[in-house]
């Protein structure tokens, strides 16, 4: 569990917050194997009996005052007595880790119907056959890449669906498809048949130990749905243009239904991946493209507010419907067409899972996306509880989860792996601040979650059947408890900000005002906020009146926020605020909205101000970060440089580069080393692109020398884009500051 602060030394009184205009709160990432500094927490057992305040319900950490007979709790400062069973497990201390330890994981007692073929892991991929034969070749060969990736045991099934449903048993020596059709009227209610009854889930269900040569043969039968099967089954006349074929929400809720008769029974947790060419535009949940092509300019309507809202609630519900069946979706999508992500997005992100999106299909990274998301581990049915010491508390919460209907600060995950972070930000619980400034400011994050794990067999028997592979269902409590010094003053509080953590709230709050307002009030939200910074900063920092001219809006005397305003300047020049007018497909900015929201600190810094890094050849790294301007690269004279932009990675070698220097580097070199391991840390797999200067099309490279750039879109510029948005937020500073002072 990794827990990362906005600032280190936390304001001490409400004037003191307002005074230093910082975002305050924390972004955790509960799964997490390690701590952010790489600790892993400390092992045991018997979660369900660690003591717990009985004022606040705080476990008890090692930060508790222990008395002879009871403890002091760290938050509130309950005395709390030991029970006779604490007592007697108390004598024994290297048995309760979380005497010794403020980060600990404990196991907690799950009953027998967690044993054995009750936990079974059960995959589903559910196909869109009304697609190109370039989008099956890619589906095919992501789920030939996801089968090498399931544990023994698990059990995949195969759905097809077009303006029908094809379920594929692949347990004899020949694949068998059952086809349902899928009702073209909206009006009518569910499908003709029941998938159970056209095919007994338990045959849908196959072992991928025993089967797996017989999944890839019915994969490899797989074929486009034609245009006239389509047209005649919705009941179009051959001479009409076909619209309609993709029953994507009427599949959907009939696979959920369809599985969860085995919830509880067969499986804890069953994962669906979804593969869409385009958007549902047959039976129930279809939606109307349309509204992409509307001339909202014409009309005074911001196009950013009117697309990025859902058109019909189908999808959001069907979602609650998959939490309740034990059902996590990922929706994959493959295309370069209006496809409505922001309606169906709740889908996914609310059941669970991911969205992906892949504008095309010849450089599409999904096989290797798919193989990432099943080879790391996952846990779900999560409970995340954030606690905090008396004198404040959790504001708003942030991330993919949805909050308890009955518990305050109690956020529920359906499934979580070790990339999914959340953040919260915290207010005072009253105008005293921090009443006792000496005392440590106190936050405990308790993250109760399951994981299916396989049992291990003892009889040594190399040749297992399927039904010989068991899994148990474990039950885990892993709490973590921090301390924070309040600051004595502003200087304190501006020295101990951490940057990208700063940024991670500042997206998760401008994504829900662009959703709730539209994109450019959040843009405006963004410029504002950062001159607010800037006027508070020098506000702190100089007692005389500044003039304009003098105002520090490069936090000249605190390296911790010196890097702010080329965030903000990057995050306005990002696809997530930039307009639609732009060119920015709001398929896309759903997309990246869904990605930037899950991201912890450090990958979101570099998805919105990208790393460069230069060398001096393949071997040797010259300097490890550069601005991302022209000027910079001229400056450095390094003949090759790395850039990390998270979804991209780019090796550029200057026109200058000596002819001798290979091209592109060799696979056993630094460079090579560097990329191979920045691949294997990601939550998805980003695009590699070799580019030579004065030979290639630089094009992408250059589209990331963002400071060059104009903050409203105009390209690039005489190298004034940064510099002016530097003067247009020194100028809005020092309104602020006039204003204020009453001059």
């Amino acid at each position: 569990m990794a827990v990362r602060a906005t600032v280190s030394r936390f304001p001490a009184v409400p004037e003191a917050l307002e005074a230093c205009a910082l975002q305050w709160g924390v972004a955790v990432t509960p799964f997490a194997a390690a701590d952010e500094l790489g600790h892993a927490p400390a092992k045991g057992a018997c979660g369900d009996r660690v003591p717990r305040c009985e004022h606040c319900w705080a476990y008890f950490n090692s930060y508790c005052d222990l008395e002879r007979w009871g403890w002091g709790c760290a938050l509130c400062g309950t005395l709390n007595g030991f029970d006779d069973d604490t007592a007697r497990r108390f004598q024994s201390p290297d048995a309760c880790p979380e005497l010794n330890f403020s980060f600990v994981d404990l196991e907690i007692p799950v009953d027998d119907a967690g044993d054995g073929v009750q936990a079974r892991p059960v995959y589903v991929a559910a196909v869109d056959l009304a697609c190109s034969e370039e989008f099956l070749e890619l589906i095919k060969s992501a789920l030939l890449a996801a089968l090498e990736a399931l544990i023994p045991g698990s059990l995949f099934g195969l759905m097809t669906f077009s303006h029908k449903i094809g379920l594929y048993d692949v347990q004899g020596p020949i694949p068998v498809v059952k086809n349902v059709f899928v009702p073209p009227d909206l009006e009518e209610d569910g499908l003709p048949v029941a998938l159970e009854d056209a095919m007994p889930l338990l045959s849908f269900l196959a072992p991928v130990d025993t089967c797996k040569d017989r999944i890839a043969a019915a994969l490899e039968t797989l074929r486009p749905t034609s245009s006239w099967e389509r047209g005649a089954a919705s009941g179009q006349e051959d001479d009409t243009v076909l619209l309609g074929g993709r029953g994507f929400g009427t599949a959907m809720s009939a696979l959920i239904d369809y599985l969860s008769s085995e919830y509880g029974s067969t499986f804890a947790l069953a994962r669906v991946f979804a593969f869409l060419s385009g958007a549902p535009d047959y039976g129930a949940g279809q939606l109307d493209t349309r509204r992409y092509g509307e001339q909202y300019a014409s009309k005074g309507v911001d196009a950013d507010l009117s697309l990025l809202p859902e058109q019909i609630p189908f999808y959001r519900d069907l979602a609650a419907v998959a939490v309740q069946a034990g059902v996590c979706i990922d929706i994959f999508a493959v295309t370069d067409e209006y496809t409505d992500l922001a309606s169906l997005k709740f889908l996914s992100i609310e059941s669970g899972g991911s969205l992906f999106l892949y504008a095309n299909t010849d450089d599409s990274t999904l096989p290797q996306d798919i193989y990432r998301l099943l080879s790391r581990p996952y846990a779900f049915g999560c409970v995340l509880r954030l606690r905090t010491s008396s004198d404040f508390e959790p504001g708003n919460s942030y991330g993919h989860f949805f909050p308890d209907p009955q518990y305050e600060n109690v956020q529920h995950i359906i499934c979580c792996d070790s990339f999914a972070t959340y953040a919260y930000d915290f207010e005072f619980a009253h105008n005293d601040g921090f009443s006792r400034h000496t005392d440590p400011a106190v936050v405990q994050i308790a993250f109760q979650y399951s994981v299916v794990e396989p049992v291990e067999e003892t009889s040594g028997n190399e040749g297992q059947s399927s039904e010989s592979y068991k899994f148990c269902l474990k039950r885990r409590l892993r709490i973590r408890t921090l301390q924070y010094r309040p600051a004595r003053n502003i200087s304190e509080i501006y020295d101990s900000v951490d940057p990208e953590v700063v940024l991670h709230i500042l997206v998760h709050k401008v994504i829900l005002e662009s959703l709730d307002k539209g994109v450019r009030e959040g843009r405006h939200q963004v410029h504002a906020w950062l001159a607010l910074l800037a006027a508070r900063y020098n506000q702190s920092m100089s007692d005389a009146r500044t003039p304009v001219s003098s105002i520090d809006i490069d936090f000249s005397q605190c390296p911790q926020l010196q890097m702010i305003p080329q965030l903000v300047f990057a995050l306005l020049r990002s696809p997530l605020l930039r307009l639609h007018e732009e060119g920015v497909h709001p398929d896309y900015r759903i997309y990246l909205q869904c990605l930037f929201s899950a991201l912890d600190p450090s990958s979101l810094a570099k998805a919105i101000y990208p790393l460069l890094i230069s060398y001096s050849s393949p071997d040797k790294q010259a300097f490890p970060r550069h601005t991302l301007s022209r000027a910079a690269l001229i400056m450095s004279e390094s003949p090759i440089f790395l850039l990390d932009a998270f979804t991209n990675l780019v090796v550029y070698y200057s026109s200058t580069a000596d002819p001798s220097i290979p091209f592109p580097p060799p696979h056993d070199c630094l460079l090579r080393t560097t990329i191979n391991r920045l691949k294997q840390d990601r939550c998805i797999t980003p695009k590699l692109t070799f580019i030579h200067g004065g030979k290639d099309d630089s094009t992408l490279f250059d589209s990331y020398l963002i400071e060059e750039q104009d903050v409203d879109g105009s390209g690039f510029t005489t190298g004034s884009g940064f510099v002016a948005f530097r003067e247009s937020v020194r100028n809005v500073a020092a309104e602020i500051i006039q204003e204020e002072s009453g001059s």
